[in-house]
């Protein structure tokens, strides 16, 4: 049988995707579970520092199969309840969105850190239609991302957001031609890899443990977070820059 989730791991990038191609990469239950999987993998990989989540044939995600559901199969919450959308992954995300990202797959491209979007990818609520609530992450991030009122036209009115609307209200990080988005989130991921991690995780999760904290309460728990960076990264960083390592786009 055919692997409906596949790995690819190229240093310290692993690409994760999801390889159903002939539903637009809709994930059933086998297909979540083993998605479920594939992250706890990469966050225990101590060799793993960034993944790429990409759908196989051109599309991101369609969401949940609809047809295993008509079937009455049971259809599990991906966040909340220890889902695997239940919480940011411990490490960065990147989604590499081709064609449709729709339902479960907008809230999957908004579970990543970063969305690189190919020129004709769309993102919408599209399960609007035949009556299926969102319970994957989508009514918690995207008013968190795009703000209450653009959220609710998309939550409400199940419309196709093109890549260029998306980039602008923030739902999309940023857009590239088609057939390179794999490619070009791939670069991205090596990039941030190349990075010293202890600070770079650091300040993500600073950023996420923020929202809805007191200001005081958050710059509190940023500079708890600094510390083990402060410790361990930033004097021999510091050192690198004094002996003009890392200036002007030049590798540090």
């Amino acid at each position: 049988m055919k692997e409906k989730i596949l790995t690819d791991k190229n240093g310290a990038v692993t690409t994760i995707v999801i390889n159903r191609p002939e539903v637009r990469n809709a994930l059933d239950r086998e297909a979540t579970a083993a998605l479920g999987a594939a992250i706890r993998a990469f966050e225990n990989d101590d060799e793993a520092s960034v993944a790429v989540l990409c759908g196989a044939g051109g599309a991101f995600c369609a969401g949940a199969d609809l047809k295993e559901l008509a079937g009455g199969a049971e259809y599990d919450a991906w966040a909340g309840s220890g889902g695997p959308l239940s919480r940011p992954a411990r490490k960065p995300v990147i989604a590499a969105v081709a064609g449709h990202a729709c339902a479960g797959g907008l809230g999957l491209a908004l579970w990543c850190d970063i969305r690189v979007a190919e020129e004709s990818a769309s993102f919408a609520v599209l399960s609007r239609r035949w009556g299926v609530p969102m319970s994957d992450g989508t009514t918690v991030r995207l008013p968190r991302l795009i703000g209450t009122s653009r959220a609710l036209d998309m939550l409400l009115t199940a419309r196709m957001v093109s890549a260029e609307e998306a980039l602008q209200m923030g739902l999309a990080t940023r857009v590239v031609p088609d057939g390179t988005a794999r490619a070009t989130a791939e670069a991205l991921a090596a990039t941030i890899a190349a990075f010293p991690q202890i600070a770079m995780n650091s300040d993500r999760e600073s950023v996420y443990r923020q929202d809805g904290e007191a200001m005081s309460d958050a710059l509190t728990i940023e500079a708890e977070l600094a510390e083990r960076a402060k410790r361990i990264e930033a004097k021999a960083g510091a050192i690198r820059f004094a002996t003009g390592m890392g200036r002007h786009g030049a590798a540090a």
